[in-house]
C-alpha cells in the first residue's frame, strides 16, 4: 500500500510558476515509477510528466520546456516544477506512482493522489 500526500497547487496569473510537491509512504522502499496527471473539465486524465526510479523521464508534449519533474528518493518525494504557465494548463493535477505487481490484473500496482487544483488565470 501506498499513500500519497499532495502539496500546492493555487491560483497564479499566465506567465508564472508554481511548484508541486508529493510524498508517498514506504520512504523504506523505492516506487519504481512517480508522476504527474491533470484532468482539465471535459477532458481525460492524461500524463504530465513521470520518472522512473532509475531517472528516466516522461512528459507531454505540451509541457515540455516549461515543465519539470524531479524526484527525492530519500524522502520518496516528487516534484513538479511549473514555468511559463499558460491558462490551458489550468486542470486538477494527480500524483500518481506505480509499485509492485498486481496479479490480478497483469500490471503494476497504481495509487493516486487526492489532486490539486491549478487555475491559470488573469
Amino acid at each position: 500500500q501506498v499513500q500519497l500526500v499532495e502539496s500546492g497547487g493555487g491560483l497564479v496569473q499566465p506567465g508564472g510558476s508554481l511548484s508541486l510537491s508529493c510524498a508517498a509512504s514506504g520512504s523504506a522502499f523505492v516506487i519504481d515509477v512517480m508522476g504527474w496527471y491533470r484532468q482539465a473539465p471535459g477532458k481525460q486524465r492524461d500524463l504530465v510528466a513521470s520518472m522512473t526510479r532509475g531517472g528516466t523521464t516522461n512528459y507531454a508534449d505540451s509541457v515540455k520546456s516549461r515543465f519539470t519533474i524531479s524526484r527525492d528518493m530519500a524522502k520518496n518525494t516528487v516534484y513538479l516544477q511549473m514555468n511559463n504557465l499558460k491558462p490551458e494548463d489550468t486542470a486538477v493535477y494527480y500524483c500518481h506512482c506505480l509499485k509492485g505487481w498486481d496479479p490480478a490484473r497483469l500490471r503494476p500496482y497504481d495509487y493516486w493522489g487526492q489532486g490539486t487544483q491549478v487555475t491559470v488565470s488573469s
